[in-house]
């Protein structure tokens, strides 16, 4: 089927295989540089490494389809920095912190940072303008856990005449105070951080996962934080135990993460994995995320960020990706007040989410909260006990139960009403599904604009197998185990070659769907 590059660097690259298998293929491709065997693997995003820059390279893939060759070229590099030169221990005992921030302070244009094997016990760093960061195979960064050592991004920056005003922490859709993260961009531009090294938070020898809820000092910080970044790639690295959210790239423009791995034990408190917030161009690529919360969350800030700094989310592309432990698989919301469009998810693999695709909103995101252009297609959803939710009455916040927010009368739709339009989904195979395929609820006052469903095939556990469970979180909303389909306050709803299989399913409902199409849908 051949290969594409994705991304090169000075001393390695990334290739996705060209096919029609969602993450990974049966059959494991043989990858051969210069003919030499590098690699052999199942997964269609391949990361090669320890390569020369300014090099050409043959590179060739081999797998029962036929071999495919490319030659590739790795970028020059001005200067190779090793942190060791610069006093890092690497022991896990030492503090590394000023070591790695001088090699990174001096790092010239185009230059690498190196990070051989070792840990390296570390404080925040931040990155800067059209360096490498290369964390080599048995590296990893480990996060100091006295949180009184680090230092604080603040919410917002005003000018002495308090008519301009700066961002740079954020919690949680607002700018507030919050804890630097392990690794911290701040405006920066041309940045690469690659390897098969490891970020690691060391959580869970901290306190940032207690008293979650409480701010202490600060909010708790991601483990990587880019602030109005722009042109950053991300590949190779496995990032975990991180103190909040993973990866939060928030108000950037073009951001690439490839062949990542992301992980965070499943009861860890708000450890979402990706959480790109108000940025443009994102491309999540070949990564596996197992979490505490959702897998990727697209967001875009709550009402005083999309009143004073809005900026809509938009062109956000998932692909061959693999989601595991996690509430959701590939979320949108429910920090969504400045809107999200033009999401596109395909060839990728859920396995035991909570969700699947879940799209969450409320009542005071305000009338910019508008999520289109929703496209979710050639996925695998294994042990997703709910593959598909649509909530505008989601429970978060402080008056998140309040009848403003849960009212099932309509209120009169002005600045503060959110809105959704049109969202598609196609070719889905989903197995052992438990509790509800999709339950879809729009607000009384302003509809869902449509949901477009075809060429899906779902079969649910037994039902002793099958544990009730509120499908979406909002008040007075029954527990679901064997529902077939739940659709209310819709404009339009299209359903098109659909079979949902099991013992006992429960025929769907549609209340309130103004315009409905129904054609080959077989239940039971």
């Amino acid at each position: 089927m051949g290969f594409s590059e994705v991304s090169v660097f000075s001393r390695g690259f990334v290739i996705e295989r060209e096919n029609e298998d969602f993450f990974e293929s049966e059959e494991a491709a043989k990858v051969f540089v210069n003919d030499t065997l590098v690699k052999e693997t199942k997964e269609n995003v391949i990361s090669i490494f320890s390569l020369k820059p300014d090099s050409v390279y043959d590179v060739k893939v081999v797998d029962s389809s036929g071999t495919s060759e490319k030659k590739i070229i790795t970028k020059c590099e001005s200067v190779l920095l090793n942190v060791k030169a610069f006093g890092a221990k690497g022991d896990g005992v030492n503090d590394d912190t000023e070591s790695i921030s001088c090699a990174i302070a001096a790092c010239l244009p185009g230059g690498t940072v190196f990070v051989p094997a070792g840990t390296y016990l570390v404080r925040p760093l931040f990155m800067k303008d059209n360096i490498t960061l290369y964390l080599d195979k048995g590296a990893v960064l480990l996060g100091e856990t006295d949180r009184t050592k680090y230092p604080i991004l603040p919410g917002m920056v005003f000018s002495e005449d308090w008519d301009k005003e700066e961002n740079f922490g954020s919690w949680e859709g607002n700018p507030l105070d919050q804890f630097a993260s392990l690794i911290t961009g701040v405006g920066v531009k041309d940045l690469s951080v690659i390897g098969e090294g490891t970020i690691d938070g060391n959580s869970q020898n901290s306190d940032w996962w207690v008293d979650v809820r409480i701010r202490r000092i600060a909010w708790r910080p991601n483990l990587v934080f880019l602030n109005r970044c722009r042109n950053v790639v991300f590949a190779g690295i496995t990032i975990k135990n991180s103190p909040c959210w993973a990866v939060h790239p928030y108000y950037c423009d073009d951001v690439s993460l490839i062949d990542l791995y992301i992980e965070n034990p499943s009861d860890s408190p708000n450890t979402d994995g990706i959480d790109p917030e108000s940025c443009i161009n994102t491309l999540i690529l070949g990564t596996t995320i197992s979490v505490g919360d959702d897998c990727v969350a697209v967001k875009s800030g709550k009402l005083y960020m999309a009143r004073q700094h809005f900026r809509r989310t938009n062109k956000v592309t998932v692909r061959n990706c693999r989601f595991m432990s996690g509430h959701g698989g590939v979320t949108i919301g429910s920090e969504i007040s400045g809107g999200v469009e033009n999401v596109y998810v395909t060839k990728s693999i859920f396995k035991d989410t909570d969700r699947g695709i879940r799209i969450k909103s409320r009542r005071g995101r305000g009338d910019r909260a508008h999520i289109s252009g929703i496209v979710c297609e050639n996925m695998l959803m294994d042990g997703v006990r709910m593959p598909l939710t649509v909530n505008m009455f989601y429970f978060c916040d402080p008056d998140g139960h309040s009848p403003y927010v849960q009212t099932q009368e309509a209120l009169p739709v002005d600045e503060a009403t959110p809105s959704i339009g049109l969202i598609e989904f196609r070719d889905l195979t989903c197995k052992n599904t438990e509790n509800c395929f999709v339950c879809a609820y729009g607000l009384p006052e302003r509809y869902v604009e449509g949901i477009k469903i075809k060429n899906v095939n779902v079969s649910f556990v037994s039902p002793e197998k099958r544990r009730p469970v509120l499908p979406v979180m909002m008040d007075d909303f029954p527990e679901m185990a064997g529902k077939s389909m739940f659709f209310k306050n819709i404009d339009s709803v299209e359903i098109e070659n659909v079979v949902i299989e099991g013992e006992a399913i429960e025929e769907p409902e549609f209340i309130n769907v103004k315009e409905l199409k129904k054609e080959a849908l077989k239940i039971g």
